[in-house]
């Protein structure tokens, strides 16, 4: 495995880092007092509370309360994991991601190996891309393409090509030494002949390649020309590439921007027709059903996944093992739907007859509730109305039961509830653990504006507001532990900075420190503070945050006093006529 990125060259990154640069990328912003305002890019608005503040490296939204740093933008605006948006910023500003220890040998070698079957992988694209150009039997491909309607500008942008007839065609061009037929082996484009020697995998294919989302070329598909079979040949496993992870058409579709909706369609040629057609969002499966990785990592793009299949009963089994394979992603904002083609249609067929308003429009999807129900409730007799409901609860409830708890698992248990006619537990609104202290939140004005915070004052939001204007102050407390047990919404927060600040010998910024919390609660409230003015007292910001300091401990003094008499009160007296302790305050 790489090793970790090390602390002190994220905070390098985002020190040289264009804020302003990153987000104006993906959202368009007006200046507004000493930062910047714009329509947020993470919830639907009409008025501006997308607040970027360039000087001190973060973006904040008053709406929807999404903050952050350019990385956490690049994260959830890009749908990037945490190593690609560090190697995504770090390549704007023309450094090379370092790891934090020397891999083994073993995973030195692993990687080695892998960055050299992709460059073998990209050696055969562009080998298969010039065969379609210029080879004299790529006739037939051309006219296969031309003959599905695409055209030139979308075989580029997919990077399509034609592997030849005959047996040794790529093994002579590109296997020139031991060396490269070795690598072009264990990359699945040659195959070992019993007696010695190789021969070409794809020959006589029209070739899609599978990038992934850094453009990698990981493996291949290869629709056969002419009535040879498989139809479809796709590239074996290798160290580089798994079918049952890879998505066709996720690099082509993340360079089209954003989308919270992502279309799942079964083909290559599926995916090219409607791209070219204008919707972009949508991937493929490699000819298999589409597995719990695949939609994980498609989630990670949008919202939520729409699965485009048949009509028929083979679609519709595809589309079953789908919401199985979906059922432990769903809820916290992730949904599944599902739309049906027509019968005899495809999504070429269909998007040229239709257009792109056949895949957008959300009316024409089956929500997952409807097509569960429907399913579980094929085959039972209604003639027998009341083990009907009674069998779709059993049917239903160990399926419902994989859903993440949520409003979203409740709501179906009271569809469920409704459709049965049944008082089921799982339907009744959930009432929220009294142990659960949240942060208090800034409510959403309607012109984009901070509103006051709700909830009491706190004197831990206080002294985490003088750290932030001065963070040398953190090292005024012994550490996060002074901070634990204290009865303060705020308590947990300040201890986690006095610890981020504290464990640095050198100080550290505003984007540093924000980059360091993992919780998003804790994020936002830190946004919310730094968004505040600081108002100085009179005697100084150092006396004022002593002051409040010495109040801090003697309230925690206080309630470990209170609970060692508790804790006493509770203990059985030591033998016969024990006098109880008198309660001294």
């Amino acid at each position: 495995m790489a090793g970790r990125i090390p602390q002190s060259f994220i905070d390098e990154v985002l020190a040289r880092t264009d804020l302003m640069a990153v987000v104006a990328e993906g959202v368009r912003l007006k200046k507004s007092g000493r930062g910047y305002l714009g329509l947020c890019p993470f919830h639907n608005e009409k008025t501006p509370s997308f607040s970027v503040n360039p000087e001190r490296g973060f973006y904040y939204c008053f709406g929807c309360h999404a903050s952050g740093t350019a990385i956490t933008f690049l994260m959830e605006h890009e749908r990037l994991d945490f190593p690609e948006a560090i190697a995504d910023l770090a390549s704007r500003v023309g450094l090379t991601v370092p790891r934090e220890h020397e891999r083994s040998a073993e995973s030195e070698a692993s990687a080695g190996l892998a960055q050299r079957l992709y460059a073998r992988n990209h050696e055969a694209m562009e080998y298969f891309c010039r065969c379609l150009r210029t080879h004299q039997e790529a006739r037939l491909a051309v006219d296969y393409l031309k003959g599905r309607g695409l055209t030139g500008l979308i075989a580029r942008d997919f990077a399509l090509g034609f592997a030849p007839p005959g047996w040794e065609q790529l093994s002579r061009s590109l296997g020139t030494t031991a060396e490269a037929r070795a690598e072009l082996t264990q990359a699945g484009l040659l195959m070992e002949r019993e007696d010695g020697g190789h021969y070409d995998r794809f020959r006589e294919r029209v070739m899609f390649p599978i990038r992934d989302p850094r453009g990698r070329v990981t493996g291949f598909g290869g629709r056969v020309l002419g009535a040879g079979e498989p139809k479809y040949l796709n590239s074996p496993e290798t160290p580089i590439f798994h079918k049952g992870r890879e998505l066709y058409g996720l690099c082509e579709a993340r360079q089209a921007g954003a989308s919270d909706t992502w279309l799942l369609v079964e083909g290559y040629m599926d995916v090219i027709a409607l791209a070219q057609h204008g919707v972009r969002h949508v991937v493929a499966t490699l000819g298999t059903a589409c597995t719990t990785e695949q939609l994980e990592r498609l989630f990670r793009q949008g919202d939520e996944v729409v699965c485009c299949f048949d009509g028929d009963n083979a679609g519709r089994r595809a589309a079953w093992r789908a919401l199985e394979n979906a059922l432990p992603l769903l809820g916290e904002r992730r949904y599944l739907s599902f739309l049906f083609l027509p019968q005899g249609e495809d999504p070429d067929s269909l998007v040229r007859r239709e257009g792109a308003q056949a895949f957008t429009d959300a009316r024409k999807r089956v929500p997952l509730s409807q097509f569960l129900f429907e399913h579980l409730g094929i085959g039972l007799d209604p003639a027998h109305i009341d083990e009907h409901r009674a069998r779709l609860v059993d049917l239903a409830r160990p399926l419902l039961q994989r859903i993440s708890a949520g409003p979203y698992r409740r709501v179906l248990y009271e569809r469920l509830a409704t459709i049965t006619r049944l008082e089921l537990p799982e339907a009744r609104a959930a009432t929220p653990d009294a142990g659960d202290v949240r942060l208090p939140t800034r409510a959403a004005s309607g012109d984009g504006r901070p509103a006051p915070l709700r909830g009491p004052p706190s004197l831990c939001r206080r002294l985490t507001k003088f750290i932030l204007a001065q963070p040398a102050l953190a090292l005024e407390l012994d550490g996060p532990g002074e901070c634990v047990g204290l009865d303060d919404p705020w308590a947990d927060l300040l201890a986690e900075v006095v610890e981020r600040l504290g464990a640095e010998e050198t100080a550290i910024d505003i984007p540093a420190l924000l980059a360091r919390l993992p919780d998003p609660a804790h994020r936002n409230a830190l946004v919310q503070l730094l968004e505040e003015e600081v108002v100085v007292p009179g005697e100084g910001l150092e006396t004022e945050f002593r002051a409040g300091l010495a109040r801090l401990r003697a309230r925690l003094a206080r309630q470990q006093a209170r609970a060692r008499r508790d804790d006493s009160s509770l203990r059985p007296a030591v033998g016969p006529g024990a006098a109880a302790t008198p309660d001294d305050n």
